[in-house]
């Protein structure tokens, strides 16, 4: 079933007769060997903008680094032209190791990351030269994730009176998301506010983005929005970047939005406005994508960005990749069977010459129970007989609420499973404190992670001391931080409440030295962790949560240790200074790198033994990407899947056709369908139709081990009478003890070599790399834990451990 005609640009790929190589690199022919016909025209593309129409299972991630392979080995493409977009930061890696593995360490000085962390590398060199109302942020900003944006923005609602149960902050959230999306600032959402409802959103957006400005902090969504404002407003910066990318790749193009959209073009030479080039030469852009895979609308993704592709560009090339390396032909059958009931869609048929392989197997439940039942003795029988091993399988559905019952059937029958989607690593409490010290250390602007780590843990420093500190700052027009080190003027305030603040800012100051000195970031963390009481407390607690969140704890270090031993620079390190080996990583690059974690980074990895693994319990949503050996495709019924808001939205309906496109395709060899005749729904029972998705299967390809007319009873089955519970609940392995005299041998093992700490006197001239000259206030401790009280004159008063201070004796 290859293509019929020769695809232009292939005449000139010729085999040689002695093999070239480039230096470092592969010959011609071993870039093309491999790739089928329309794979090797993708890569040899030359000129014009490229399109490829990458269906499921087709070899894109091979075409997209062979084709930088080939950009930099044969068309002699520089490493640091190259920006190539992927949508997680773990196919970005992947992606770049697997150039690496071609073309050498030169493709370590590629921009190959997602769009958000090449949005952060070039706004930290950019961002001053924003202006915003005579004001700019610093290059140091913190990045807020989605619960610090939820904290600031119930602050805001706060301070504006707004009723919280009328407006959630979530819900503003959401709304001042998908204007970012849309590139749409705070004065055009008030200026096209509709009504009061919205007109008190658009104020909360404007104060919203005040406080960002005030914490020099961004969210996500204003890392691209201001990225594009950036090069629209400065057209000098927009062509330098034009200048020094040359060849932009992006990956998942159908998942793009607006503001993606938007950045892509300033980068490749299109004016939008004008709707031509604005340069001669234009990058050379290649985007690849399926729309029969979007489905991420709720997100902001516009699917119209890949489908009008040959209207923006209309010198455009288009290659279109059908032959699909991952599942059977019965699979593959189902799901163009699905997809093409959608309508306006380019034709595109998966096929594959590994043979037709298993029926697909269908199963018609009494209710979600016994279908978890089934789910789980057929997982039973499959990994009993040797055919798979537990981790080869994967359970997908709708919401995550359907999980529920799996979980339980699971726990009772002993089957080992992992929730992917739950609470994740990032986003517990202890994890998150942690972080929120670190970030106001490097950034104390940030006004959100210092009240979060104030108080915490309890140290006597109340709501009404917090509120005289915010009275002096904005007495004084300072920050709330500058309010803290000046806590002495506040008014009000009581005696011990100072002496704790104090105690605080101390501290505080002290740390600050050791990011001063570029230590570690595990050093600094465990330090932080000690200092701050944090981990005490939590020792001596007797609540055995307090103990796993210990144990979270010293995961945290385990991954800030992991960077510090193994550094790579963040996504604002310049390629230059990479190549060179000169960059230092900072604290502020290991922040960065957790801050752009993404949710599919988090899909665990199968353990060491024979039959290693556990089950994958995922939403659909969070599948997209991965693929499984074993899948289940499970509640097929309308009103759960499809979703009952889709059932009377074509565009919504079509999406979650898309959706199941995308859940079929998963399974490699295996795929098992299933639904319930009955559906506990808000604790009554609810009877839905079979999916319209089963339907729009060919009947011959589905093996029905049980069908409605078997149904038995309307009763929930017995539970007892399931497979006899094995081991119980799994529980999570490889975690370590950690303790605080852990900690200070970890710091005392893993810190920089002390400075020599210089002989000082109260009245001391001094010079400090930062701050300048200075005069010797105070002296305190003594050895390793001298600090010194230093007057810098316009800099304040800085208390200094001495151990990390670039502090020299005049």
């Amino acid at each position: 079933m290859s293509s019929p005609h020769p695809i232009p640009g292939l005449e000139h790929v010729t085999p040689l007769e002695e093999p070239r190589t480039t230096r470092g690199g592969p010959t011609r022919d071993e870039l093309l060997e491999g790739l089928n016909e329309p794979q090797r025209a993708a890569v040899v593309h030359a000129g014009a903008p490229l399109l490829v129409v990458a269906g499921a299972g087709s070899g894109k991630t091979r075409v997209l680094t062979r084709r930088i392979a080939w950009l930099i080995t044969e068309r002699k493409a520089h490493p640091g032209s190259i920006l190539a977009i992927t949508f997680t930061n773990k196919a970005a890696a992947e992606m770049k190791e697997r150039v690496e593995e071609l073309v050498g360490k030169r493709a370590r000085i590629m921009w190959v990351s997602t769009f958000h962390s090449a949005c952060v590398r070039i706004l930290r060199k950019e961002i001053t030269a924003l202006d915003f109302d005579g004001t700019s942020f610093k290059s140091n900003f913190s990045i807020y994730d989605a619960a610090d944006s939820k904290r600031l923005m119930t602050l805001v609602l706060k301070d504006l009176d707004l009723d919280p149960k009328k407006y959630q902050p979530g819900a503003v959230l959401h709304w001042v998301s998908n204007h970012k999306n849309e590139l749409r600032d705070p004065e055009e959402a008030a200026k096209d506010a509709r009504n009061s409802f919205e007109e008190a959103y658009a104020a909360a957006y404007t104060n919203y983005q005040r406080r960002l400005r005030e914490a020099n902090a961004l969210d996500f969504d204003d890392l691209i929005m201001l990225t594009v404002h950036l090069f629209q407003t400065l057209p000098d910066v927009r062509e330098n970047y034009r200048r020094r990318f040359r060849h932009v790749l992006v990956d998942e193009y159908q998942d793009t939005n607006h503001a993606q959209y938007a950045l892509i073009h300033q980068l490749c030479g299109q004016d939008l406005e004008e709707g031509r080039p604005v340069e001669d030469t234009p990058s050379e852009l290649m985007v690849v994508g399926d729309a029969d895979q979007s489905i991420y609308a709720f997100r902001g993704a516009n699917i119209r960005n890949i489908m009008d592709f040959e209207q923006d560009f209309p010198d455009a090339t288009s290659i279109l990749l059908e032959q699909n390396y991952r599942s059977t032909q019965t699979i593959l059958t189902a799901a163009n069977s699905v997809i093409r009931n959608n309508a306006s869609r380019k034709d595109k048929r998966l096929w594959s010459d590994a043979g037709d392989g298993e029926r697909i197997v269908g199963y018609v439940a009494d209710d979600e129970h016994d279908e978890a039942r089934f789910v789980s003795e057929e997982i039973d029988k499959l990994v009993d007989t040797g055919d798979v091993k537990a981790a080869d399988v994967a359970v997908f559905y709708r919401t995550n609420a359907q999980s529920r019952v799996f979980e339980e059937i699971f726990i009772r029958t002993g089957q080992p499973y992992k929730v992917v989607g739950g609470v994740r690593f990032y986003e517990r409490r202890e994890v998150r404190d942690a972080l929120a010290y670190l970030r106001m250390l490097v950034n104390t602007a940030d006004e959100i992670s210092l009240r979060r780590v104030l108080n915490t843990p309890k140290r006597g420093i109340g709501d009404r001391a917090e509120a005289c500190v915010q009275a002096l700052a904005e007495r004084e027009r300072m920050s709330f931080w500058e309010a803290l080190v000046l806590a002495d003027q506040a008014p009000g305030l009581a005696t011990r409440s100072l002496k704790n603040i104090q105690g605080f800012v101390a501290m505080i100051q002290e740390l600050q030295s050791m990011v001063a000195a570029d230590e570690r970031a595990d050093v600094i963390l465990e330090s932080v962790l000690e200092r701050s009481g944090y981990l005490a407390e939590l020792e001596a607690s007797d609540d055995p949560q307090d103990e796993t969140r210990v144990e979270n704890l010293a995961e945290l270090v385990a991954v800030a240790r992991e960077f510090s031993d193994d550094p790579q620079p963040g996504p604002s390190a310049d390629p230059t200074e990479v190549e060179a080996g000169t960059v230092a990583v900072t604290l502020g690059d290991f922040l960065e790198r957790v801050a752009l974690v993404a949710d599919s980074d988090q899909i665990p990895d199968a353990p060491d033994g024979e039959d290693a693994g556990v089950v994958t319990l995922m939403t659909l949503h969070t599948a997209k990407g991965l693929e499984f050996p074993v899948v289940f495709l499970t509640g097929l019924e309308d009103g759960v899947f499809p979703h009952q808001r889709s059932l009377g939205d074509q565009p919504e309906l079509e999406e979650e056709r898309r959706l199941a496109y995308v859940g079929v395709t998963r399974a490699r060899e295996r795929l098992y369908v299933s639904r319930a005749m009955v559906r506990s729904a808000w604790g009554a029972p609810s009877h839905n139709p079979a999916s319209r998705f089963i339907d729009e299967f060919p009947v011959d390809l589905v093996d029905w081990r049980r069908t409605a007319q078997a149904m038995t009873r309307w009763g929930r089955p017995d539970l007892a009478a399931s497979s006899p519970a094995r081991l119980g609940a799994p529980t999570d392995a490889g975690r370590r003890n950690f303790s605080a005299a852990a900690a200070r041998a970890d710091v005392m093992a893993k810190s920089k070599p002390a400075r020599e700490i210089p002989s000082l006197e109260p009245g001391d001239r001094v010079l400090h790399d930062s701050f300048g000259m200075g005069t010797v206030v105070a002296l305190e401790g003594a050895g390793d834990k001298s600090v010194a009280s230093i007057d810098f004159g316009s800099e304040g008063v800085k208390r200094l451990l001495l151990r990390y201070a670039p502090v020299e004796k005049l």
